[in-house]
């Protein structure tokens, strides 16, 4: 929200209050409070008829310092409120001198100017990070009400990313973002999932404490400063200290939440019905049998919306017409090793008969005057569950679990955007601040279900909308993109945005959901697809089954389902670090190489976990330029060597785009090709690429369940190459990529392999010497 007319001049309306100078000093154990008068005091009458604003720092966390900002502080605080995981471990300490007031928390200090300007420095390491200087923070009277604003300065060429899923460029400098979900698609400015954080290139992140709509000018108003502004009197932020974004996203997630571990089985391939298509048992059925006769791997099977009779979303039960034996079809299904998901969302239309349940019973949002709140966008008379009422919870919960008994495995969580504010809540919240915090309470609710009865480490949903808290409830996906190479991109970079916003897995709709993709777009966005951590097949009016794009997507699907299976050991290991450190799976390039400037505005290709690259081909011709940071890169199908820094522009097959090894890296993939849960351990090859003299890398590999499997750490010194297996006692082998001879291997029996030495190691084999030529 922009609130001024060019860098001199207010916007007309607008009257604020500025800090002027801090007048006061506070200090407690825990906290440091400074008050600053809106004028400067000179004498007792300069104290009359002006604001004084109250600027309070603690710390929840060490190298975190919340700051928060009350003009009035006398309003009834009716919440919902972000859940924030206090660390006893954070010890704060005050000092002062004659100069400044200082606040520390770790490594990170704020440092409030104790002369005649406003200025309060955010420093660590022996740098300052940011810094808030005159007339950036103010109290704001406008025609639209009451606000507070602070802005934090960039430094020169500070990139910042984040806030939640957008699908516009990944870096946010220049760009005016609102916090407020929207049911939008993604080819505009709105979001499914808002996120009020962002983490910056300068080795820090901001969390603005609030979850309501919160308004940023990232370089954007001012354009070397990120703005960002809340109606009402209280403004809260949390400055997190880094110093590289790898770990200013373990805090944070810390703070927030951090995702849960999805199943293994959720990693392969989801096939969907589709939106508006029509199907029956017979019709899924032939589906899934000619999927195992083209020996496509296949793991979980989505019913959409139309499982449930028209005018009746939601109520929950099948259309006994189309489904006339829900259980034995799921049974059958079942039988075929397929796991099931059912599409619902948080509305219950007028048709269904949980309406006048739900009425009666006080479970459904309504007006202030005791009227249900009720429209006809989407369903018919529409109604929505209120789930600020633990009863209603326990309702909608309850509904839920008769089909869990019936055998589903999964729930695709679907809308949750459009909540209207002038209502009244169960618990009292404020109406604009529930309007994005919805969406958690609704998630929460089916993934805990989920998680009570299925058992810890088995619940998984397929979520559109969220919120910061919202990555504890794995998976979210990208929500309704357009069939076309465009909005491929735009998928792309709302799923990095959103990796950059704390959540950890993400998918979207291979092939677009809007419109039939033409088969060149269809098939390029499978790699992309089966390269992401979650993967599904979905659409809006057609199927989206392969063989109806052409026997060259049926091959390419076949190819990619089953080199991610093989790369499960790899990519679940990934998945066991987002769900313990909150890292994501998908990574933008800044975040893993942000050393590299190169890499700041790179929202083309990404790093799936540490060590893979993958730049997705976005033109039917299949020409692709990508960027490769420094080292011998090598291809993971052929084995072709690229070597980097520096642009590389190429030509793609219609099955083909770069998928890269990082150097130095090692590799785990698994002995199975044909399902995503196995034995990791059993069988399993390291891929050893481009190891230095001097190197060392532990590869864990863990059980299907997410618990330690095995460990191997890999050496080299000098011309021989030592790898040690602690754990799982099973068959391993080890492939030395680009080695094509060498002079010994003490344990183990080095086979004939394309692409490298390959040594084989019984599982009683617990230590492999290889010496080099």
């Amino acid at each position: 929200m922009k609130f001024t007319d060019g860098y001199w001049r207010l916007r007309p309306g607008v009257e604020p209050q500025y800090p002027v100078h801090v007048r006061d000093v506070e200090v407690k154990a825990d906290r440091l409070t400074v008050y600053a008068p809106a004028k400067r005091v000179t004498h007792r009458g300069d104290t009359l008829n002006m604001p004084l604003l109250t600027v309070r720092c603690t710390a929840p966390a060490p190298d975190v310092i919340a700051v928060r900002v009350t003009r009035y502080a006398g309003g009834v605080d009716r919440g919902p409120h972000f859940r924030i995981e206090s660390d006893p471990a954070a010890s704060p300490k005050v000092t002062r001198d004659e100069e400044s007031a200082t606040f520390t928390s770790g490594e990170l200090s704020a440092r409030f100017a104790l002369g005649d300007e406003w200025r309060l420095e955010f420093t660590a390491a022996g740098r300052v990070l940011t810094t808030s200087p005159r007339k950036a923070l103010a109290a704001l009277s406008t025609d639209d009400g009451h606000f507070l604003r602070e802005q934090l300065e960039l430094g020169v060429g500070e990139t910042v990313y984040g806030l939640g899923e957008r699908f516009g460029p990944l870096v946010k400098n220049g760009q005016t973002v609102d916090v407020w979900n929207a049911d939008g698609g993604t080819s505009s400015e709105q979001a499914y999932k808002n996120v009020p954080f962002y983490v910056t290139s300068g080795g820090y992140g901001v969390f603005v404490n609030d979850p309501g709509p919160v308004s940023f000018e990232v370089g954007s108003e001012a354009v070397s400063r990120v703005q960002f502004s809340v109606p009402g009197q209280v403004l809260e932020y949390l400055v997190i200290y880094g110093p590289t974004p790898k770990e200013v996203l373990r805090k944070y997630t810390a703070l927030t939440g951090r995702p849960a571990l999805p199943p293994a089985w959720s990693f392969g391939l989801w096939l969907s019905t589709s939106f508006t298509t029509n199907y029956d048992e017979a019709t899924v059925t032939s589906i899934v049998d000619e999927m195992a006769e083209r020996d496509l791997p296949l793991s979980v099977f989505h019913f959409d919306t139309f499982w449930m009779r028209e005018f009746h979303w939601c109520d929950f039960e099948w259309d006994p017409e189309t489904f006339p034996d829900p259980a034995g079809m799921i049974a059958r299904l079942k039988a075929k090793g397929l796991r099931i998901c059912l599409w619902i969302n948080p509305y219950i239309a007028q048709r269904s008969k949980l309406f006048a349940e739900g009425a009666a019973a006080g479970y459904l949002v309504t007006y202030p005057n005791g009227d249900v709140w009720q429209w006809d966008l989407w369903q018919a008379g529409m109604a929505l569950v209120d789930f600020t009422n633990p009863q209603a919870r326990a309702w909608y919960q309850s509904k839920l679990k008769a089909l869990l008994d019936l055998g589903v495995d999964a729930f695709k969580t679907d809308f949750g955007e459009r909540i209207p504010t002038d209502v009244a809540w169960y618990d009292g919240s404020d109406p604009a601040r529930m309007h994005n915090y919805y969406t958690h309470l609704y998630n929460e609710a089916v993934f805990e279900l989920l998680r009570e009865h299925r058992g810890d480490g088995e619940a998984v949903l397929f979520a559109r909308s969220a919120t910061a808290g919202g990555q504890q409830f794995p998976v979210h996906w990208g929500g309704d993109s357009e069939s076309t190479f465009p909005s491929m991109a735009e998928s792309l970079r709302g799923g990095l945005s959103l990796s950059m916003s704390g959540f950890g897995f993400w998918s979207h709709d291979i092939g677009g959901f809007e419109g039939t993709p033409d088969p060149a777009v269809f098939t390029r966005w499978i790699p992309f697809g089966l390269l992401s951590s979650h993967s599904r097949l979905h659409g809006s009016g057609s199927y989206r089954v392969p063989w109806l794009f052409g026997e060259e997507a049926v091959a390419v699907l076949g190819e990619y389902t089953r080199l991610k299976a093989r790369l499960m050991p790899y990519l679940y290991g990934a998945a066991v670090t987002a769900h313990r450190e909150g890292v994501p799976v998908m990574r933008p390039m800044a975040l893993e190489f942000p050393d590299d400037p190169a890499c700041a505005h790179l929202d083309r290709q990404y790093m799936l976990g540490d060590s893979i690259l993958v730049a997705p081909v976005f033109s039917a011709a299949g020409d692709v330029a990508f960027y490769l940071p420094a080292g011998r890169w090598t291809d993971l199908r052929s084995g072709e060597v690229l070597t980097g820094p520096g642009w590389v522009r190429r030509r793609y097959g219609i099955g083909d785009l770069p998928v890269l090894a990082r150097p130095g890296s090692v590799i785990a993939l698994g002995a199975h090709d044909d399902r995503p849960a196995y034995d990791y351990a059993d069988g399993v090859t390291l891929r050893a690429y481009e190891l230095q003299d001097g190197a060392s890398v532990t590869v864990e590999v863990p059980t299907p369940q997410g618990r330690p499997g095995a460990t191997f750490t890999v050496r080299r010194s000098a011309t021989v190459v030592e790898v040690r297996r602690g754990g799982s006692a099973a068959p391993w082998r080890v492939r030395l990529a680009g080695v094509d001879t060498v002079a010994a291997v003490d344990a183990g029996r080095p086979a004939p392999s394309a692409g490298g030495v390959l040594i084989e190691a019984d599982a009683d084999i617990e230590q492999v010497i290889v010496h080099l030529h």
